[in-house]
């Protein structure tokens, strides 16, 4: 898959809900997909699909232990995400830091 192609689906995959809530779990640490399957109300094969994509994204890995799933964070993956978004937040620190300034000098 070409770099460009590549980023756009990263981005496609972070913008799920569920998504999301799976790599911040993932930061805490490793987990059976059983355990992360066990906070959602989505079924078991639904968030197995939604660990595909992100296995297939290479955002996670996966790792069989016995009869077990454990997948892990790969956080390298999300540099270019986080490269994009890191110059909006120094754009909204400001904005907020210039209200701030406004409203003490009202």
């Amino acid at each position: 898959m070409p770099q460009a192609e590549q980023d756009r689906s990263v981005f496609r995959a972070i913008a799920d809900p569920t998504r999301r809530a799976i790599l911040d779990r993932l930061r805490q640490g490793p987990a059976p997909v059983n355990e992360l399957a066990s906070a959602f109300a989505q079924s078991r094969p639904a968030i197995s699909k939604h660990l595909r994509i992100l296995r297939e994204l290479n955002v996670v890995s996966e790792q069989r232990r016995g009869r077990e799933r454990v997948y892990r964070l790969e956080p390298a993956e999300l540099k270019d995400v986080a490269d994009w978004i890191l110059p909006y937040r120094d754009f909204w620190q400001q904005s907020l830091g210039n209200l701030k300034s406004y409203l003490e000098n009202e």
